[in-house]
């Protein structure tokens, strides 16, 4: 069955190799370069389909942290979301001035890579097990479409949308939820309709 839980974390397993390939090539200035291209690319498209995609959902359907407990507060892992999809974007847009290789290149891939790494943590293990939790196997299933919709019409990274302000995003879907996608599906002819 498709889950969208499950391919973002596809995205995450591809991420960290990419990051990986670049300690491959370490010392390959042209190689780096083009490692790089591909994983920049990848960081950005990836935050901006989970943001399109799988938050907005998260708000909706998630936990809403009433319980007292430590975890599984959806608007604060969107939050952290946010910020954290800022964060790596910064750094991968000061690497993207850097020549490959070069010292002021590693300091800001480094970064990128921290950073994206805390992320990925994060989702792993707050926003991905409460969204399994609360949403069902249908709308999953919904969403998984739709990511694949989204990441078909947006994987050259044409057209996405970059910073957002965390408070005006959780705001934006808090106030005007997302419509439910079973009742509403993707028709198979989207592909790049959005």
């Amino acid at each position: 069955m498709l889950d969208v839980c499950d391919l973002v974390l596809e995205d995450h397993h591809t991420m960290r190799r990419q990051f990986a390939l670049l300690d491959d090539v370490w010392d390959d200035p042209r190689a780096l370069g083009m490692v790089w291209k591909g994983l920049a690319r990848m960081l950005d498209v990836h935050a901006a389909c989970e943001e399109e995609v799988f938050y907005p959902y998260l708000l909706k359907y998630g936990d809403s942290g009433d319980d007292d407990s430590s975890e599984g507060d959806a608007v604060d892992e969107t939050d952290d979301a946010m910020g954290d999809h800022n964060e790596i974007r910064d750094a991968v847009a000061k690497a993207n001035e850097e020549e490959p290789g070069s010292e002021a290149w590693w300091a800001a891939v480094r970064k990128a890579r921290e950073e994206n790494d805390d992320h990925l943590a994060e989702e792993e293990h707050d926003a991905l097990p409460d969204f399994r939790r609360n949403a069902s196997v249908e709308l999953r299933t919904e969403l998984a479409l739709r990511w694949l919709d989204w990441r078909y019409a947006h994987d050259s990274g044409e057209g996405i949308t970059y910073d957002k302000d965390p408070e005006e995003y959780i705001e934006q879907y808090r106030s005007s939820p997302a419509g439910d996608p079973v009742d509403h599906p993707v028709d198979q002819s989207s592909v790049t309709a959005h």
